[in-house]
């Protein structure tokens, strides 16, 4: 594999309250989540952050959607030990071109959502999303996991119940296959046909939070705990690490680069902090897979 290159990261913005999940709207702008308040965010062309919508609880990641409406995942108002003022049911909720606020699902099937947390759409049209099961506590882990998806329709599926691993970001490969990182077990797991294997195990210090992946089938991940991005290659071969320092919680292909978004510090107090930030990596020499359109005709009127 030839090594990939980049330049020294940039920060963007700062003051930041657990930025997570970002997205790129239509209009250019960077749409990112503020969990601790309770809201989804924007950086605008100015290099202002900007409130985009109030959301309530705890949401965890957006992603734009084909009609202008950006979906979230909304895990009730968790961080850790911290709770949010005004906790929300969690949930799946969409935020319509007009600013509405709406739930389109709390449940798959029969299973209630307890703390959706990262999504994305794939080739078929599906919302896939993972549920860890409930706040983290790499002490306890006591917490089933979950794989689910909502088709088009906004029919609920549930696709894999795991044992407490804590799913966290997910991907979704050019063949439809489902990528995602357990932050309990620090494994990049693929599942293909319904099989799950395992594609790498990651460093004993690294936590893997966020997931992208690369138009060369390489997987972007975010290290929490060692202040890197881990390059995987499709096989799970270590590519490389991209060091930033701090919290990475997300990342996302854009500008140039890579966007990561930054917590600022480890999530583990009862209190809200606003010491996260907004990184640019420029001059990356991987580029982003195109992301699949989606739009959930079930969206609420």
């Amino acid at each position: 594999m030839a090594p990939f290159s980049y330049a020294t990261p940039i920060r963007l913005a700062s003051e930041l309250a657990w930025p997570e999940g970002p997205t790129l709207l239509a209009d250019g702008r960077i749409a990112f989540v503020e969990t601790y308040r309770s809201r989804i965010s924007v950086l605008d062309p100015d290099g202002r952050v900007r409130p985009f919508a109030q959301v309530g609880g705890g949401p965890n990641a957006a992603l734009a959607g084909a009609n202008g409406e950006v979906y979230l995942t909304q895990n009730g108002g968790v961080i850790g030990p911290w709770r949010a003022e005004q906790m929300r049911p969690p949930s799946i909720q969409v935020v319509q071109p007009d600013g509405r606020v709406e739930v389109v699902a709390d449940r798959v099937g029969s299973h209630q959502l307890r703390a959706p947390n990262d999504l994305a759409f794939g080739p078929n049209g599906w919302l896939y999303f993972t549920d860890p099961g409930g706040a983290f506590d790499p002490v306890a882990r006591d917490n089933p996991g979950f794989i689910c998806a909502l088709k088009p329709d906004g029919t609920g599926v549930l696709l894999a119940q795991l044992p407490p691993c804590y799913p966290n970001g997910i991907v979704v490969e050019d063949n439809g296959d489902l990528v995602w990182v357990e932050s309990y077990t620090r494994k990049v797991q693929r599942m293909s046909g319904g099989t799950i294997s395992t594609l790498c195990t990651l460093p004993e210090n690294c936590t893997p939070d966020g997931l992208k992946i690369s138009a060369r089938g390489h997987f972007l991940i975010t290290g929490c705990g060692s202040g890197t991005v881990e390059v995987i290659t499709r096989d799970g071969d270590h590519a490389g690490r991209i060091a930033l320092g701090k919290v990475p919680t997300n990342c996302l292909f854009a500008k140039g680069g890579l966007m990561v978004t930054d917590g600022g510090g480890p999530g583990r107090s009862t209190a809200a902090n606003n010491d996260g930030a907004l990184w640019l990596v420029p001059r990356l020499s991987l580029a982003g897979q195109e992301p699949f359109p989606g739009h959930l005709d079930a969206i609420p009127p």
